[in-house]
């Protein structure tokens, strides 16, 4: 870890991690340093993850900087903890020191602010005890506000959206996970980690990101462990954050082409729902999205229409998260 002077005392911490995406995380970081948050006092923390190319040589120049001196704390990493891991190592720094922030806010490294959007999360937790997350309205740079707030998932949802036929999908409309993109200001099941504000005191009493999880679903089920243990989950549009969705993993949520997934996303998804459902529940559940996905194939056959599901997306899923759980194991055990 490189400190850049690490400004102590600070009432709010950002983290962002890094992996390939240097100029873009100097634009986000950027973006802080240029508000005022309010008169809050506010350090960063940048955490390169074992990126690819000179990211690293290129952020610690950034870090020596004058403009960046006094405000950044750099850790160099040597390997790719994927994302809550990289923001564990943060927060249990930050919950060491003497005079621990009230407040973190995650930022991702394709992200910048777009407003105060610190400053009017801030506001919001210090005046909403029972809220433990507050998380900001996401813009994607060229088209506008997208989906940053959701409701958990579970089996309807995932048999809908698996099976993806129109008539069934509006009669479990109110299963949908994501909310539209213009859903209002209140509670929530769940919001974008790309802009997210959290007590720090609240992620230290649930032990933080569960380690096992390299990417995808490590935040939903942090916000379910939060919402179980009494908090709140709220979402705040006019926070607002401008996010260039999937510039480091290329996983995008509304990408016409359907590439396959990565294997680590089936892992976590059964990794998710053996602890948000149980093994027995879990197994059920990966038995009907294997029924639903090959319902979604022969209708979108007999439309003469090509599948929406990611690539090879029946193997895949078998082999990686559904047969695990069948025979009783944790892929990410």
């Amino acid at each position: 870890m490189t400190e850049a002077g690490m400004a102590p005392g600070a009432e709010i911490s950002v983290v962002v991690v890094n992996y390939g995406t240097a100029e873009l995380a100097i634009a986000g970081v950027e973006s802080v340093l240029a508000r005022d948050h309010g008169g809050r006092r506010v350090d960063i923390h940048l955490v390169d993850n074992a990126s690819p190319g000179d990211d690293r040589a290129v952020l610690a120049e950034k870090c020596a900087s004058t403009a960046w001196q006094g405000r950044v704390t750099f850790y160099p990493e040597t390997e790719n903890h994927g994302f809550g891991r990289g923001h564990n190592l943060v927060f249990r720094a930050l919950a060491a020191r003497a005079t621990p922030p009230d407040y973190v806010f995650l930022l991702n490294p394709d992200a910048r602010l777009e407003n105060e959007a610190i400053a009017l999360l801030a506001d919001f937790l210090d005046a909403t005890p029972e809220a433990g997350f507050a998380g900001a309205g996401i813009s994607k740079p060229d088209s506008g506000p997208v989906t940053a707030a959701f409701r958990f998932p579970g089996l309807v949802s995932e048999w809908v959206h698996t099976l993806g036929f129109g008539p069934v999908s509006r009669l479990f409309a109110g299963h949908r996970v994501a909310l539209p993109p213009n859903h209002p200001r209140g509670p929530v099941g769940w919001v974008a980690g790309a802009a997210v504000m959290a007590r720090l005191s609240m992620l230290r009493d649930l032990d933080y990101f569960d380690p096992a999880y390299f990417l995808y679903y490590e935040e939903v089920d942090l916000m379910r462990r939060a919402s179980a243990a009494g908090w709140q989950i709220w979402y705040l549009p006019e926070a607002r954050v401008i996010h260039a969705e999937g510039a480091a993993t290329g996983v995008r949520s509304h990408d016409a082409a359907r590439p396959p997934r990565p294997a680590y996303w089936y892992q976590s998804w059964a990794h998710y729902y053996r602890a948000a459902k149980g093994p027995v529940g879990a197994a059920a559940l990966a038995l009907g999205v294997i029924v639903a996905a090959a319902g979604h194939q022969a209708q979108m056959r007999l439309r003469g229409k090509p599948s929406a599901l990611p690539g090879r997306f029946i193997p895949d899923f078998w082999k990686v998260a559904a047969r695990p759980l069948l025979q009783g194991r944790d892929p990410l055990a």
